[in-house]
């Protein structure tokens, strides 16, 4: 568990350099990526892939949120790199791997849960968005 949580954080900020988001930044984004993975971690056995993905980035989402307050930079830095560990990258590898071994039927469920697992990711960060404008405006 603490392997992953750490290879979570280094994926995380990683990306962070890759799209050269601000180095004062790092540290928040691993944060929110390995928050993103212990939660998923957590719920995944429970709910499944889908629904562990939607709640792990709806908390990123709204993490970031307040992130990009408190340090005043823009919120898509922090969500970005928050839902790096939640992307069914090696899903879509299989999937795409079982259509060139012609094993149609196992692509088409790995990829379905691929598509299903990506909206999944954004629905959770439109909920966390909407929340914060339903917030916002209440106050």
């Amino acid at each position: 568990m603490v392997a992953q949580l750490v290879a979570s954080f280094i994926a995380s900020s990683a990306f962070t350099i890759l799209f050269n988001a601000p180095k004062r930044s790092l540290l928040q984004c691993g944060l929110a990526g390995m928050l993103s993975w212990v939660i998923y971690l957590m719920l995944q056995p429970r709910f499944g892939p889908v629904l562990a993905s939607l709640s792990a980035s709806a908390i990123v989402g709204m993490i970031s949120l307040f992130f990009a307050r408190f340090y005043k930079m823009p919120v898509i830095i922090f969500s970005v790199a928050g839902i790096i560990p939640l992307v069914p990258g090696g899903l879509a590898y299989d999937s795409m791997r079982k259509f060139v071994e012609n094993e149609y039927n196992t692509a088409v469920q790995l990829a379905a849960e691929a598509f299903l697992i990506s909206g999944a990711i954004a629905m959770g960060l439109i909920l966390s968005e909407v929340l914060n404008q339903v917030l916002r405006r209440g106050k």
